[in-house]
């Protein structure tokens, strides 16, 4: 079977893209993996409009990536803060790769990275790279074998 003659309406790329696919959600999910946690810093740091953040939040938040904490401060009404779920810590590496890949194919003003990955332990950059479940690592697309699964087959 062919890659052209499969169905992908089940496909995990194009079910990931319809929930966080869009420029701003990553962004915001970008800056939530960086510590940002509420509303105000989210639309002072991003700079997108009040009813864009809200839409996105909500979508993040009802998708199970973010998840909204009640605070308040003296005085103030109780508003939320956003804070990574596991769901959505297993994107950082997606973030990780889109990085990695902008600083290695985008216009570079020589200044270096806006944020430097380095492994805590012993001090290296840090950098994604695709890997079996064996640990063969920095396996390159002439390495894998890509072909239809299961959920591609036509069902009897």
């Amino acid at each position: 079977m062919e890659w052209l003659e499969t169905s992908t309406e089940n496909c995990p790329v194009q079910l990931t893209l319809g929930v966080v696919g869009e420029k701003w959600t990553l962004l915001i999910l970008r800056d939530a993996c960086n510590g940002v946690r509420r509303f105000d810093e989210f639309r002072r740091h991003i700079g997108l409009s009040e009813a864009v953040l809200s839409d996105r939040l909500r979508k993040l938040t009802s998708a199970g990536i973010l998840r909204a904490v009640p605070y308040q401060e003296p005085g103030s009404r109780s508003r939320n803060e956003y804070r990574v779920t596991r769901k959505g810590w297993d994107l950082w590496p997606v973030l990780v790769a889109l990085k990695q890949w902008g600083e290695t194919h985008m216009e570079d003003d020589g200044a270096g990275p806006v944020l430097d990955l380095r492994h805590e332990e012993c001090g290296t950059p840090v950098r994604v790279v695709v890997e079996c479940e064996r640990g063969h690592s920095a396996l390159s697309p002439g390495e894998i074998a890509a072909r239809p699964g299961p959920a591609a087959l036509p069902r009897s």
